[in-house]
């Protein structure tokens, strides 16, 4: 199998023979949806795929192709009226660069409008007729790309057909204004910036004098709310339930791959069911209606996922793609926001996750700033950019987030770990401590480490998270190693949950590995009758010996050991598992008791 991983080219893919999950049946629904459509998601989420689909199908040039690039698929059985009809014109806004100054920017667009409208004009030379299309006859203009589009209409409604619009990551540019240039981006889309300008053009055009069809796809409604006085005539379907699954892999689609994988590649019976389970775990998750229904898995991801086997026969060592890597930029830019860190720390505790009455689906930069403590913004704004997903709703209806996968989590750790390990010596001490976990079973040099310092500064932030909760979230930052282990927070174990393991990759099993389980109890100083003074002062064996630390430590391992049993029957043999009961004294004094693996 040859998997199209960075090509979102559906032509490409198509005549050069790539995997292709086929959603074309969807077209004639789209047609009938509206003719000015916008649909959201996360980035890497196939959405340059599905708009160059489109393109293919709509564009009157390619109609000698319609046979080879869709016959197999679902609409090329039973087209509709339209396919080929349209002279299409694709705007692309990440190709805009947005790095300069503000009049460099302005700039860049004009130059990417003209740009698209000269291969506008090459592309459909044959249909126009001519090949001689000047700039000062087509009326291109360096400083105004307006014109240019203008003339592109223009055009194509004198040889007799509509436009059909294709604008592809159109808040792209404008959010990396919106992230830290909040003057330059105030420019673009407010009164009568050129944005601003730009989509009401498109909306006049689109008012029956040439542009019969747009197709928008974007991450967030941010910007589009900023220009809605310019462009109000667009209609959401990013949660329409006919579209939910439009980009994403379903978990048939992805068990289908990995049996073929297995057999191109004479795999046992078992490594089908292995593979699905690791991606299941760190790319699935996604949800983008309100009904429930199963996840989806991050496209991108998969076929990321899906190339390493094919060409190393292995998953990939690093289970987060590079490419996704910046959206932590994304998670501090909501972290920066009111209540944004509140936020973030929610949605690190799965027992109390955010809660939201609705999601929002027009606000603007200023909403966001401004936003109540019990505003849905923030939360709507981390599902848009795909660091949250639906997970469930309410008794009342409310919706309840949640973090979709370990990948994502990896990236909310890592800001978190910017923060507790800013320095290279304290990450370097915090690395040969975990270490000494992973390879040993050693636990005191990480306690040592976590309890000096860190614990009391965590506690100290404002995320007014359970103390339970906080101490749990610090060892799964300090802990986090996606290399080596898959590492999860209330993991799901036979009928309980295990408040944090830490389970070796099956690739990762030939190296010396421990797998891990914590089980985590919390004593406020009030509970114990103990100053922090006091607590400083005694020494480790005196505290444990305390009856309420008893207590604690004995209720622990309890459930550790009936965790230990799911685990070792899920696993067998290659389990080799320390188990570690911890309770927290306030956060002063951390205490623990750890079990070695069972001999073999």
């Amino acid at each position: 199998m040859k998997f199209p991983y960075g090509t979102a080219d559906f032509h490409a893919i198509r005549r050069e023979g790539y995997y292709y999950a086929d959603r074309t049946d969807r077209i004639r629904t789209l047609e009938e949806a509206g003719k000015q459509l916008l649909f959201l998601r996360p980035r890497r989420f196939g959405k340059t795929a599905w708009l160059t689909t489109l393109e293919n199908y709509y564009d009157l040039a390619r109609a000698a192709e319609f046979d080879a690039l869709f016959g197999p698929l679902a609409i090329g059985q039973n087209p509709t009226a339209r396919r080929n009809q349209y002279f299409v014109l694709r705007w692309d806004f990440s190709m805009v660069d947005a790095s300069g100054n503000l009049a460099e920017i302005r700039q860049a667009l004009h130059d990417h409008l003209n740009s698209q409208a000269k291969g506008f004009l090459l592309h459909y030379r044959t249909q126009l007729g001519r090949t001689d299309f000047g700039s000062s006859e087509f009326g291109l203009r360096e400083d105004n790309g307006l014109v240019a589009l203008a003339s592109v209409v223009n055009v194509a409604r004198a040889s007799g057909h509509d436009l059909y619009l294709l604008i592809d990551e159109y808040d792209n540019f404008a959010n990396e204004l919106m992230h830290g240039r909040r003057a330059d981006y105030d420019a673009l889309v407010s009164g009568e910036g050129l944005l601003k300008t730009l989509f009401k053009a498109v909306k006049s055009l689109a008012s029956g004098q040439g542009i019969d069809r747009v197709f928008i796809t974007g991450v967030s409604p941010v910007v589009l709310a900023d220009i809605s006085s310019g462009y109000n005539v667009s209609e959401n379907i990013s949660l329409d339930a006919r579209f939910v699954d439009l980009c994403g892999f379903s978990e048939a689609e992805i068990a289908a791959v990995l049996g073929q994988l297995a057999a191109e590649q004479q795999r046992d019976r078992d490594w089908s069911a292995r593979m699905l389970e690791t991606m299941r775990v760190w790319y699935n998750g996604y949800r983008f209606g309100y009904e429930p229904g199963p996840g989806l898995y991050n496209p991108t991801l998969a076929l990321y996922f899906f190339k390493a086997l094919a060409t190393t026969g292995a998953p990939p060592r690093e289970m987060l793609d590079s490419n996704l890597a910046m959206d932590r930029n994304r998670i501090d830019f909501v972290a920066r926001q009111p209540h944004g860190q509140e936020l973030i720390g929610a949605a690190l505790d799965p027992e109390h996750p955010p809660v939201i009455a609705s999601l929002a689906h027009r606000f603007g930069v200023e909403d966001l700033r401004r936003a109540p403590r019990d505003a849905p913004y923030l939360g709507s704004l981390l599902y848009f950019l795909g660091a949250l997903t639906l997970r469930d709703q309410t008794p009342f209806g409310e919706l309840v987030l949640g973090i979709p996968n370990l990948v994502i989590r990896k990236l909310y750790v890592e800001k978190f770990r910017d923060q507790l390990f800013p320095n290279y010596p304290e990450r370097e001490s915090l690395t040969q401590a975990a270490k000494a976990l992973y390879a040993k079973g050693e636990l005191a040099p990480l306690v040592e480490l976590l309890q000096a310092n860190h614990l009391r500064v965590f506690d100290n932030r404002d995320y007014r998270w359970s103390n339970e909760l906080t101490v749990k979230t610090v060892f799964l930052i300090a802990l986090f190693a996606d290399i080596f282990y898959v590492m999860d927070s209330e993991t799901a174990i036979a009928r309980g949950h295990a408040d944090l393991s830490l389970i070796v990759r099956e690739e990762m099993r030939r190296f010396a590995l421990l797998d891990h389980l914590f089980e985590f109890k919390y004593l406020s100083l009030q509970e114990l009758g103990e100053t922090a003074e006091t607590l400083r002062a005694q020494s480790r064996e005196a505290l444990m010996a305390q009856p309420k630390v008893a207590a604690c430590l004995d209720a622990a391992e309890a459930q550790l050991a009936r965790h230990r049993q799911g685990l070792e029957q899920a696993y067998g043999k290659r389990l080799r598992l320390h188990t570690h009961a911890v309770v927290a004294l306030g956060f002063e004094r951390l205490l623990w008791r750890s079990s070695p693996a069972a001999p073999a």
